[in-house]
């Protein structure tokens, strides 16, 4: 009698762990990803703090170019206003300013991008190695899509923010969907003027706006 295959389980912790996991790894651009991630595990099972090289400390050790804000200014020019770019196209482009294919291929791995890749949501991912909060990383976001070039405070369309936080926050999954919707209910209604913008100030300076 054959024997019928027994359903697999899924530890409830997993998913949050795989998580953290991977954002780790996009701070820390390890040149060895399985050896890190082995040395991660490996403290995580003793009880420790797992490793994290810091950026600082990863530019030392080779020589990739850092990543910047500004480089991040560099990729969005070239991508010109496409909301969609091709992934092989998008690797070339991140080859060419010499940024680690490491962290390109985390990037890809934490947004389960494939061929064709929303330049929004790669970019904030992006962004969020060099943001450690989710406020952090927007305001990073908020500084590359600006296009007041005249020493005015970086600012983007409130629909551009709304779209980014979400999303950010979905990837991180330790914001709720009711906080999220709180939070941009009240940026809407108490802080966006006629133009319709957001600047940097309004989720920033704003003891009201808890974007975490």
């Amino acid at each position: 009698m054959a024997q019928t295959d027994k359903p697999t389980c899924i530890p409830p912790e997993l998913p949050k762990m795989l998580k953290e996991f991977a954002k780790a790894a996009i701070r820390a651009q390890p040149q060895d990803l399985i050896q890190w991630g082995t040395d991660y595990f490996e403290a995580l099972s003793r009880g420790e703090t797992p490793p994290v090289r810091e950026q600082s400390e990863q530019a030392a050790l080779c020589n990739w170019t850092e990543l910047t804000p500004e480089l991040l200014k560099v990729l969005h020019s070239q991508v010109a206003g496409r909301l969609i770019v091709h992934a092989e196209e998008l690797a070339q482009m991140w080859k060419v300013v010499n940024l680690p294919t490491d962290l390109f291929n985390s990037v890809m791995n934490v947004g389960r991008f494939t061929e064709e890749i929303e330049w929004l949501k790669f970019l904030a991912l992006a962004c969020s190695a060099l943001g450690v909060t989710i406020t952090k990383t927007l305001k990073i976001v908020c500084e590359v899509l600006s296009r007041d070039h005249n020493g005015g405070l970086p600012r983007i369309p409130f629909s551009t923010f709304q779209f980014l936080y979400t999303y950010i926050a979905e990837v991180d999954g330790e914001i709720s969907a009711s906080h999220v919707s709180r939070m941009l209910n009240y940026i809407e209604q108490e802080v966006i003027g006629p133009d319709g913008l957001i600047t940097v100030n309004d989720f920033t300076q704003n003891p009201r706006v808890r974007l975490e």
